[in-house]
């Protein structure tokens, strides 16, 4: 036995004062005391001779003694150690998505393992240390070689389940280290995997078989007619059944399909499900049969072309060839607007027109570009503030002439004129320049830029046209379409390609010009941005859902969204057992020292009791009131 607080035992020195106090004080009128004052009471209601006096004081005495000797040694809070009867425990928990799904009793094996481990921690001799390592695509370690039981359970019960698949290699090495340095370590997996073998790992298996449906292989088309169909596949890993899948559009019920499906066990099915929709921005597509795992009974589909749109202005008092080509190759909100009302003044001042992503500039002079969107310029006759060029007059051809594709080998050229043959494009007038700014050049005649683009003053990126389309041939050719398409996405980069992710995967976020900040809001309401000093930011998904993501561009919210789905590899209830787990090496004993001190409860009791006597005593001799 050791003491917490020696110094509790210097109390002891009590006991011979007062072995001394009563030798010293020899005559004394005896009184009953506290100590033996109940038992005095007690006597009232006995039918008995009376005690010696003397015995009664020498049992006061002895009680008082006891007192001294009780009230020091809780003082001294005693301890009893027991030489290797604790343990040090490694508990690996699997935190990988297939632990999201549901037993009979709707709780999740997630929940089902820590209460596990929860029983173990409890169960454990005091003394005893604890490591919990949580597996997910990463091994995180929860605590290390923690002995405070009631903080390795409260750090175990706000741990939370993930949604990707697990990688055991990272756990199993920081196992093996533990395992090296204690063989008598008594290591734990907790999954929902079973194991033919395994040496040295205790493996608790939390897994059983229950009902699950997916959805797998789900992709759209609406390039046909304004129709959008979205094609995929049913899979039933337990059951062969009936299930019923539904399509909704843009969230609204009224533009909704269903169907009815037979699925055979481990064998997909595939599905087909139509619409008529000229436009749409996000489609659902879900399984309405409950079953173990709902998490992967619903994909969500985001139009890349909606997501990458954008608003434009469109500044023309003819503005066919633009209007038209902009609704074949993007998914532009065009909002057009004739000169003399761009130009229009307000109490004598010009109007200052914001909120656009794109403006088009169409035989149209405006002041100064605009300072929040990307520009076109095309057949402009004047100098224009912050433009990066100087007017320099018209130069009217005798006849129509061919310009001059670029030749250049840069990068940023080649994929600006990308599918584009440029070598029967014919122009009758056009305006000279002079450029002073870094414009890369596309098409020229006789050495003077005629197509070129770059970025203005205010850092957005810029395409000038200098000569008017209705003085060319350009709409006619299949040109036309390709270059303006090319110059869309110079002048409004994609954001994001690809809205559809499966969980565990990095998505690809890329910065365009003029990017402020980047900030994404997860399907579990975390928030974290991501840098914008890149030409691209990856994003880690780890939840399943959708990610809201909202690029900051020239002071304007733009917003995109992708989707992350439950891994394929995770969906499987039961999986087929394993090869092997385990540790090398031999086990040992290496058990850690328990410690024993509820002793401290009996003391604490036994010194409660002397003093309520003690009150009693009072109470009854002095009257306290």
């Amino acid at each position: 036995m050791s003491f917490l607080y020696p110094l509790g035992l210097l109390g002891l020195i009590g006991i011979p004062i007062l072995i001394l106090i009563y030798i010293i004080k020899s005559k004394y009128t005896e009184q009953t005391v506290s100590a033996t004052y109940l038992w005095t009471l007690s006597e009232r209601f006995l039918k008995k001779r009376k005690r010696d006096n003397k015995l009664t004081g020498i049992i006061s005495l002895i009680l008082q003694i006891l007192a001294i000797v009780i009230i020091s040694l809780t003082i001294a809070h005693p301890v009893i150690t027991v030489p290797n009867a604790a343990k040090e425990y490694c508990f690996v928990l699997d935190a990988s998505g297939s632990m999201n799904i549901k037993s009979a009793e709707e709780t999740t094996r997630f929940e089902i393992g820590k209460n596990e481990i929860s029983e173990l921690i409890s169960d454990a001799k005091k003394g005893s240390t604890y490591t919990l390592l949580c597996v997910g695509s990463e091994t995180i370690t929860v605590f290390e070689r923690e002995a405070d039981k009631e903080k390795a359970l409260l750090l175990l019960d706000e741990l939370k389940v993930g949604f990707v698949e697990e990688n055991f290699g990272s756990a199993q090495n920081k196992a093996q280290s533990y395992f090296n340095e204690n063989p008598g370590v008594k290591t734990y997996l907790i999954t929902d995997n079973s194991y033919n073998a395994t040496d040295n790992i205790e493996v608790i298996n939390v897994g059983s078989a229950c009902n699950n449906y997916a959805l797998t292989e789900v992709e759209y088309d609406h390039t046909m007619n304004d129709v959008l169909t979205v094609k995929g596949k049913v899979v039933s890993y337990q059951n062969d059944g009936t299930v019923t899948v539904e399509l909704l559009v843009n969230d609204e019920i009224s533009v909704s399909k269903s169907i009815e499906l037979q699925v055979s066990k481990e064998k997909p099915s595939e599905f087909e499900l139509s619409v008529d929709l000229e436009k749409f921005q996000k489609a659902v597509v879900r399984i309405t049969n409950e079953d173990g795992l709902m998490l992967d009974n619903e994909s969500v589909i985001f139009n890349v072309k909606s997501e990458n749109s954008y608003k434009t202005l469109l500044v023309s008092d003819t503005p066919f060839f633009l209007e038209t080509v902009l609704d074949v190759v993007s998914n532009a909100d065009v909002k057009v607007m004739t000169p003399d009302e761009y130009l229009k003044k307000e109490d004598g001042e010009s109007r200052d027109i914001t909120g656009y992503g794109l403006y088009i500039f169409h035989s149209c002079n405006p002041k100064a570009v605009p300072k929040d969107g990307s520009v076109w310029l095309i057949n402009t006759t004047k100098s224009i503030e912050n433009s990066g060029f100087n007017y320099q007059g018209e130069n009217k051809l005798d006849k129509a002439e061919t310009i001059v594709k670029s030749k250049a080998s840069a990068t940023m050229i080649k994929k600006l004129l990308e599918n584009v043959d440029g070598s029967e494009i014919y122009i009758s007038k056009y305006s000279k320049y002079d450029v002073y700014r870094n414009f890369s050049t596309l098409f020229t005649h006789e050495g003077n830029p005629l197509i070129f683009t770059g970025a203005n003053t205010y850092g957005n990126r810029e395409v000038v046209f200098a000569f008017d389309l209705h003085d060319s041939d350009m709409p006619l050719l299949a040109d036309y379409v390709m270059l303006v398409k090319n110059l869309l996405d110079f002048s409004f980069p994609v954001v994001i390609e690809k809205t559809s992710y499966y969980c565990g995967e990095n998505a690809q976020i890329n910065v365009i010009a003029n990017c402020e900040s980047i900030r994404v809001d997860t399907p579990m309401n975390n928030v974290t941005h991501l840098s914008v000093h890149n030409t691209v930011s990856e994003l880690k998904l780890d939840e399943v859902g959708t990610y809201k993501i909202t690029a900051m561009i020239s002071g304007q919210p733009r917003e995109f969204y992708i989707y992350s789905a439950m891994p394929e590899a995770e969906r499987e209830p039961v999986t087929e057992p394993e090869e092997r787990i385990g540790l090398s090496g031999e086990a040992g004993e290496g058990g850690l020292d328990a410690i024993y001190d509820e002793l401290i409860v009996f003391f604490i009791c036994l010194a409660v009791i002397f003093v309520a006597e003690w009150v009693v005593y009072c109470y009854e001799k002095y009257q306290l009131r």
